[in-house]
């Protein structure tokens, strides 16, 4: 009866400690986020949870997660691991492959390889995979859109998602977000302007890059819409900018003004072939609030503030123009 006792008292004493293990905590003082890409080995991520610090016995954990045969399962995604999660938790995580959903920043972004970087930088998308169906016509139009205007189909905010999503389940996603953006409201505003829900943002493109002002976003807008009322060329120097290539321009030239392209709405009536950034809400609600004005010019203001100065007359707005140069010529901007 004796050695009967002290053997159940190992035994449990093993199991108390065994308990112990499974269950103590996570070294780290602060959540910590472990990504595992599609086709990862069962060591690539224990490395990488050893790297994160994330279990207090990576050796314990090897053996449970073998035991539910996980390396021959192993599940790709993104996986936060808090400082009270034990071993046994956080392998049943990642057997089960329970990931967190991270947030998809869709921020600036003038190009269609610009877009498909950011996206990259955010979630297990490689940018030439994405990048490759954003110029292809036939996947474009499956969402109503073309290479030129799919851009569109990512309206600027912040969304949830799992972080190993597909190519193809981003698009729908997007298309699903554009179509909650473009509600029966602003579809109403659209018709009121004309204009269809892309050539909106593509003109709301353009006000974006124009000002960063709010407060003269529809006055902009104005002075836009006013020159496609009228058949004027929009002579909207960021299309020219766009059409360069070179974002970077402090100072639009003659000799830029010249460059041969679709977006260069100086040698070009009407919009552009699509937006030449991703606006913000409150450059498309700009557009749509189709504000009246008499404004047809509008030059940026001499005192570098950011505003502009707003004509309804050649003369007065050469007159703000002269200013302006002046200006510039004064701090040596070319």
């Amino acid at each position: 009866m004796k050695r009967f006792l002290i053997i159940l008292a190992v035994l449990l004493l093993l199991a108390g400690f065994g308990f112990f293990a499974l269950w103590r905590p996570a070294p780290i003082d602060e959540p910590v986020r472990i990504n595992i890409p599609a086709g990862s080995t069962f060591d690539a991520v224990m490395d990488s949870v050893e790297t994160h610090n994330a279990t207090s016995s990576i050796a314990l954990l090897r053996s449970v997660l073998r035991c539910v045969s996980y390396p021959e399962h192993v599940k790709s995604g993104s996986y936060v691991v808090t400082p009270e999660m034990g071993v046994l938790r956080l392998a049943f995580k990642l057997h089960r492959g329970n990931q967190d959903p991270v947030r998809l920043v869709i921020g600036q972004a003038r190009t269609v390889e610009q877009l498909s970087s950011l996206v990259a930088s955010q979630v297990d998308i490689p940018c030439d995979t994405l990048l490759r169906m954003l110029r292809d016509d036939s996947i474009c139009a499956q969402y109503g859109m073309s290479p030129a205007t799919i851009i569109a189909l990512f309206p600027k905010n912040s969304y949830e998602v799992y972080w190993n999503i597909s190519p193809s389940a981003l698009l729908k996603r997007m298309q699903k977000e554009y179509n909650a953006f473009w509600n029966s409201r602003r579809q109403r505003q659209c018709e009121a302007l004309q204009l269809t829900p892309v050539e909106v943002t593509t003109l709301a493109s353009i006000v974006e890059e124009e000002t960063n002002q709010d407060d003269e976003k529809e006055n902009v807008a104005s002075v836009y819409l006013n020159r496609l009322r009228i058949g004027m060329p929009l002579q909207a120097d960021p299309t020219v900018k766009y059409a360069s290539g070179n974002f970077a321009l402090r100072r639009i030239t003659a000799a830029t003004l010249r460059i041969e392209s679709p977006y260069n709405t100086y040698l070009n009536k009407g919009l552009p072939p699509g937006p030449i950034c991703i606006p913000g809400r409150a450059s498309i609600d700009a557009v749509l609030a189709n504000r009246k004005t008499n404004f047809i010019y509008f030059c940026a203001s001499e005192d570098f503030s950011g505003h502009h100065r707003f004509a309804a007359t050649l003369a007065e707005h050469n007159a703000n123009a002269a200013r302006y140069h002046k200006a510039l010529n004064a701090r040596g901007i070319k």
